[in-house]
């Protein structure tokens, strides 16, 4: 039970639960003056001769019920800024689960996890309705309480020094069985799904069962199930009459005690308005706040412990935030090999690369350009083991990339391709994505260093919403950014992951990673990548040049010819040998 309440509390943004309890203060309004205004209702109107005042007193309690009521309403608004990110990180986590098993395997077989479904389906929305209603019963439990208590000290201490030790005792005793209560919850489920399995054998060959005079075994057959669905109701109904035990400890006996107390109380001067003021704060306060925690705890709150049990012991997350690395490259050699690589979309197609040999060392800053459609955008796929080659390998510090798990190529790459994915929730959640638990201080490292500290700001920070749909596509792609720099991948591949953003806005997105660390691989939208390169790949169909800027600028003449086409200040930087004008091609198009 400790680790669902923990993955709950975990789920909590702090600027939703913030506008919560900032809500909430209107809504204790009624709590902690309803006491209060009876006795002054009572005392200073009914019972001395006047009417008209006790009216107008009570005319102020409805008042008090109109400012809770727009509390309220304010909360239940704000609910969803809390409800439905729990619900994407769930989602998120069965997702992941269910392709893990599935790419993956288990114990070297494929397995098809058929359980996903439900998980997805009809239990996240069970887990997700029940941590809402949790949400708004146990905030509501708070409030109520804390304007009572703060109303009985007004109205007088000795009161609440009567009340309140037995309503803290009854709400002690109902945590103290909530152990207990989620455990044989659990029994309960447990077999009740037992009893359906051997009842539905038993369902399904009845005709044999009759054909060959075997009820009696048939019988013996569910006859056990039964006995333990029965023994399990039973166990979970003790665990009921004990709630109903706390909530006449918590809820009846402060009312009794108070009663039994009265003449003692108006002996030493309390009035008759003061006792029925707390009573007032037992009779509408603390009871019906009592009462709500029990059932709902008692119900919602079982089914929240034993469905999102269930789902966290089906699945994994995508990401271990314990078992990922944190240093990057520098602890790990992380170079690619490439031997004899040979890709083509179909056993009849002519392939887009053919008998492809580099070395990518750890720490390499590689730009690769060409032509559209020569296999750049292929290359990435095959470098990030997203696409299994026809003929050669591909090796990661001497580990095949197609016997690495899922799981293991996650933590060693991170691919950005031309169309940066963002999706619905908070920027926080986009942006820490690949680092789970990742720092505000980290976090804002990223952003800084890559620069899109102006979007955030403008978004309304790592707690604002995010909808994708009013992003343009330069700011989808600075989001994906800053969720890679802050990836501890130590291999970064940027497949024109920058080609929607200003050349000034490339350059320090470019650097930001050159500078963050382990590997990078960029596939080019301009020539200035290329030229703030360690190294440049070109790729021109027939062959691949590999090297250095100058090395490639001597032995590519494509490379040479889209160095005399691209802008005169972007070429300033690169040796005069290479400032030599070309003719027009196709490719000068494709990269404007």
């Amino acid at each position: 039970m400790r680790r669902e309440i923990r993955f709950g509390a975990a789920a909590l943004r702090r600027r939703p639960v913030l506008a919560l309890l900032g809500w909430s203060i209107p809504e204790a309004v009624p709590a902690a003056l309803s006491g209060l205004i009876i006795a002054k209702a009572v005392d200073t109107g009914f019972l001395a001769g006047r009417p008209t005042v006790g009216l107008a007193w009570l005319l102020a309690l409805v008042a008090a019920a109109v400012i809770g009521a727009a509390g309220a309403r304010q909360v239940y608004l704000r609910l969803g800024d809390l409800v439905e990110p729990f619900r994407d990180t769930l989602v998120r986590r069965v997702v992941a689960g269910a392709l893990a098993d599935a790419t993956t395997g288990r114990d070297g077989k494929i397995w098809a996890d058929n359980g996903a479904l439900s998980r997805l389906t009809r239990q996240i929305e069970i887990v997700r309705d029940t941590y809402a209603g949790l949400l708004v019963v146990i905030r509501g439990f708070a409030v109520t309480v804390t304007g009572v208590v703060l109303g009985l000290l007004a109205v007088d201490p000795t009161i609440a020094a009567l009340v309140l030790p037995p309503f803290l005792l009854g709400v002690i005793a109902f945590a103290a069985t909530l152990g207990v209560a989620a455990a044989r919850y659990r029994a309960s489920v447990h077999a009740d799904e037992q009893l359906a399995t051997a009842a539905g054998s038993v369902f399904a060959g009845l005709r044999d069962i009759t054909a060959a005079g075997t009820e009696q075994y048939a019988a013996t057959l569910v006859n056990g199930p039964i006995r333990e669905q029965v023994a399990a109701e039973r166990a979970l109904g003790r665990v009921a009459a004990l709630r109903t035990l706390c909530f006449a400890v918590g809820g009846w006996l402060p009312l009794a005690l108070l009663l039994l107390a009265g003449s003692w109380l108006v002996d030493r001067g309390l009035t008759a308005g003061t006792i029925i003021g707390g009573l007032t704060y037992i009779l509408i306060g603390l009871q019906p706040a009592l009462h709500t925690l029990l059932t709902g705890l008692g119900g919602s709150g079982l089914r929240y412990v034993v469905t999102l049990g269930r789902i966290l012991d089906a699945t994994a997350p995508a990401e271990d935030a314990d078992t990922r690395p944190t240093g990057g490259a520098a602890t790990v050699h992380r170079g690619l090999s490439v031997r004899g690589l040979t890709f083509a979309y179909g056993p009849h197609a002519e392939p887009v690369l053919r008998d492809l040999t580099l070395d990518i060392p750890d720490g390499d800053h590689l730009t690769i350009i060409g032509p559209s459609g020569i296999g750049k955008s292929t290359l990435a796929g095959l470098l990030c083991g997203l696409l299994p080659p026809g003929a050669g390998t591909v090796t990661l510090a001497g580990t095949s990339l197609h016997a690495m798990t899922a799981a293991e190529l996650a933590a060693a790459r991170v691919l950005i391709p031309q169309e940066a994915y963002v999706f619905t929730g908070t920027v926080y959640d986009n942006l820490a994505y690949l680092r789970p638990g990742a720092s505000p201080a980290d976090i804002h490292h990223a952003i800084t260093a890559v620069g899109a500290g102006e979007l955030i700001e403008r978004l309304g920070g790592l707690d604002a919403p995010l909808r994708p749909a009013e992003l343009s596509s330069g700011e989808r792609q600075l989001l994906a950014l800053v969720r890679a720099y802050l990836s501890p991948a130590p291999l970064i591949v940027l497949d024109e992951a920058t080609c929607h953003l200003d050349g000034a806005a490339e350059r320090r997105a470019e650097e930001a990673f050159a500078e963050r660390g382990g590997t990078l691989i960029v596939i080019a939208h301009r020539m200035s990548s290329a030229l703030r390169a360690a190294r440049v790949l070109v790729l021109d169909g027939t062959s691949a040049t590999i090297g250095d800027h100058d090395t490639v600028c001597a032995n590519s003449p494509l490379y040479r010819e889209l160095l005399g086409f691209w802008d005169a200040g972007e070429i300033a930087a690169a040796p005069d040998g290479c400032r030599t004008p070309g003719t027009a091609s196709a490719f000068q198009h494709t990269q404007s």
